[in-house]
Order: structure tokens, then sequence, then C-alpha cells
């Protein structure tokens, strides 16, 4: 299934996710001075498509991009963007990590089975590069390490760097003007810690975006929801009647 560039509001534009390589939705906020794009994908692919489905409508390429996590699927984009990226300091670290990383076969073997990477993940990646040699790793130009505004002109959006359900280094971005909430991945279980789901880091989670007055909830790999959606998926998670949020997501997209 191609992915589509959807309206959701007059400033808000999402790029729709794919289920087969675990391809995350990306989103575009236009605003009246510059626009801004939520994570960098999977790939130089796609980021052309990305950008040639924002530019079809007319709209600028955008000014930020911003990285939600390190994983590879709103990551590898980041050498082919556009513009300046932000990340949290955490996604940075770890990044330059990822960038000492050998890309063959028998090495993402190995990351597996120390759990440094996941199958599922080495699984896809290769399905998306089958010349793994293609394979780029950069950085992100500015870094988060508590709290960053961005004022568009006519909408302000604010980045918060900190821990989420799904990894220590999420970079959550609330648009006040909008009462829109994007989180990345920040609410699936934690794959690099075999599937956890940590009560403390739900709960802390749980409370943080409660503070927020928002009706609209964007994921990583699902359509958006709401502030009581989320909030009953949270509960069920909590309450473990939820035993893989990540199939799960990537379900919704089938």
């Amino acid at each position: 299934m191609a992915s589509e560039f959807v309206k959701v509001t007059d400033r808000i534009y999402y790029f729709s996710g794919e289920q087969e390589t675990d391809r995350p939705f990306l989103y575009y906020i236009k605003g009246r001075d510059y626009s801004v794009a939520i994570d960098a994908g999977q790939s130089k692919e796609h980021v052309e498509e990305f950008y040639a489905a924002i530019q079809k409508e007319g709209f600028s390429i955008p000014k930020y991009t911003v990285i939600t996590h390190w994983h590879w699927d709103h990551s590898f984009g980041l050498p082919y963007i556009q513009g300046r990226s932000i990340s949290s300091e955490l996604t940075k670290q770890q990044l330059e990590v990822v960038s000492n990383w050998k890309w063959n076969k028998a090495d993402m073997e190995q990351r597996a089975k120390e759990g440094t990477d996941v199958v599922f993940v080495n699984e896809c990646i290769q399905k998306v590069y089958t010349d793994l040699s293609m394979i780029k790793i950069a950085t992100a130009d500015i870094v988060v390490k508590d709290i960053m505004k961005l004022d568009l002109g006519d909408i302000q959006l604010e980045l918060y760097a900190r821990d989420s359900i799904h990894s220590r280094d999420a970079l959550l971005v609330y648009i006040p003007k909008e009462k829109a909430l994007f989180v990345g991945d920040a609410d699936c279980e934690d794959i690099y810690n075999n599937g956890e789901v940590k009560l403390s880091r739900l709960t802390d989670y749980r409370e943080f975006i409660n503070q927020f007055d928002f009706e609209w909830y964007f994921m990583g790999h699902d359509l958006p929801d709401d502030k009581v959606g989320v909030n009953n998926y949270l509960e069920e998670l909590r309450a473990g009647e939820v035993l893989n949020s990540y199939e799960l997501k990537s379900n919704a997209l089938e």
C-alpha cells in the first residue's frame, strides 16, 4: 500500500505508514513563516516520496525535521533531509553509537544475538535495503536536553525530551493552538528490552501526557487517536490486556 499525504487540519498533515517494512507515519506541520517535519523515515526513498507529496500540494520543504527517537525507521532518512534536524540529546548519543555499526548480515545477526539489536528490526531493514552498504547514519544538528520551542509564525511547537515506555530518548511535540500531541512510538513496548512494558515508565508517561490539553494524539505507526482513546489503551496496557502493543499498532494498518 502506497503512503498517502493526508490533511488533518489546516496546519497538520501526515504521510501514512506501511506495515510490511514497519514504515512509520511522517508528519508535516505547516506554519506561516516556515514548516516542520516530524521524523525522517527509513531511507532516502522515504524522504524523497515525502517531499514529493509535500511539493505536490505546493507547500515548502520543512526547515526543521524533529526526530522522535533513535530507532532506524524514524532516523535512517536523516542524511537525506533538507534543512536542519532536531533530536533529544540521548537520541544523538545513540545515533553516534549506531554510526559505528557494520551493516552486513553477519554483523546484524551478531548484534541481535547480543541484544544490541532486534531480529524483527533486521528483517525490516533488509526489506528496505537490498544493498546494506547503502545504509548511512547521521545525527541531529540541534539537541534538546529538556524543553525547546519553535515559533512558526502563527503556531508554536513545544519539544519535550524525556523517557517513555518504548525508549529512553523520546522527544514529544505539543502544539497548543492545535491541541495536538505527537509521540512517535513512545507508548509502544520496549523492543530493545524483550518487549518490556515497565509499570513505572508507563505511569510516568501517562501522567506526563495528561498534563497537556490535547484532542489529537499522533503516533508513529497508527492513525490519529484522541485523549480518551489513548488513555483507554494505556489502561489496557497497564492491566496486561494488551500482550504486544507493537504488534497491535502495526496490525491497525492492515
